[in-house]
């Protein structure tokens, strides 16, 4: 079948956030002096469709009318384990991907295009709490965590709600220019391209493990500590009151990542904290979260974080 350029086909489900059901429709319906879409919104099934806010929606469009569209996005769906997606909506979904249409899956809508098969042997990318769960439920993909967005041409997948916006203006870039996505941006008083990734939101709290672990109580008394410098591995190992190879095996294990890593990692954490809520300068912040100075922590912050600890506080500073 022959698609048109001008046809933007979305498929809502049941039990989809609003949030992400309103972003496609509002960025490709926008105007923004290029091409003007015809934007059809479908439904998974006939009649009303609920949502996650408790409001209930009508689509104007039955699937069979997207059988044209050149772009085929399945916002936000339900979380994984709900009730299995209808034959019909993959199947369109297939045939779409087989006639050069460009196929979407913004945050947990990445799921049903793995359900269609449409994500074997790409990178592909969800929100992050639901990461470790695209990985198990679907091997075959290379699963991308620290991505707003991810494009491998014909099929794009986005992470969390507001990361639809951006690939959804990251389309608009790709396929009709800067100028149509920066205008389409303005109006959604938006930036039109975000730096750095999701692992900007990503928390790494202390396992649940059992009262009186050694390794939970090591964890516990790290994050008590983390300004003080001469905070280790190894006096973590000597809390522990174990070796240093068997509390590295045991940590592994509780935490999947080395003990260096988690440390790493929640002093950048306290770091993008005292970033977002104090005024103190960037050296005061790395001191404070148990680096030697602003240099240190710079590239520890970027690697985890994916921006400089002052763009981190341009984006975030409340107030």
């Amino acid at each position: 079948m022959t698609r048109n350029p001008a046809t933007v086909g979305v498929i809502v489900g049941d039990d989809a956030p609003m949030l992400e059901v309103a972003v496609a429709p509002r960025v490709f319906g926008a105007s923004h002096g290029g091409p003007v879409f015809d934007v059809r919104v479908a439904g998974e099934h006939d009649g009303p469709l609920r949502t996650t806010a408790g409001i209930t929606i009508s689509t104007p469009y039955a699937l069979e009318a997207l059988g044209d569209a050149a772009t085929v996005i399945v916002p936000g769906w339900r979380p994984p384990g709900g009730p299995p997606t209808r034959p019909e909506l993959l199947g369109l979904l297939r045939r779409a991907h087989e006639d050069g249409a460009t196929v979407v899956g913004l945050c947990l809508g990445a799921f049903v295009l793995a359900e269609a098969g449409l994500l074997d042997g790409r990178r592909a990318t969800t929100h992050w709490q639901y990461l470790p769960e695209l990985r198990r439920r679907h091997p075959g993909i290379e699963v991308v965590d620290d991505a707003l967005y991810v494009d491998e041409t014909s099929v794009v997948t986005s992470a969390g709600s507001a990361a639809g916006l951006d690939a959804c203006l990251h389309l608009l870039r790709r396929d009709h220019g800067p100028e149509v996505a920066n205008t389409a941006a303005r109006a959604l008083v938006v930036a039109p391209h975000r730096s750095g990734g999701q692992t900007q939101f990503v928390d790494r709290p202390v396992p649940h493990l059992p009262a009186g672990d050694a390794v939970a109580d090591a964890m516990r008394h790290a994050l008590g500590h983390l300004g003080d410098p001469a905070l280790d591995v190894g006096r973590l190992a000597a809390e522990a009151h174990v070796g240093r190879r068997t509390f590295d095996r045991r940590f592994r294990e509780a935490a999947g990542c080395s003990p260096l890593q988690w440390l790493l990692h929640q002093r950048v954490l306290q770091a993008q904290e005292l970033l977002s809520s104090t005024a103190l300068s960037i050296d005061a912040v790395a001191r404070a979260s148990g680096f030697a100075d602003g240099v240190a922590m710079r590239p520890h912050f970027r690697r985890i974080v994916g921006v400089p600890p002052q763009s981190y506080r341009a984006s975030f500073r409340a107030g």
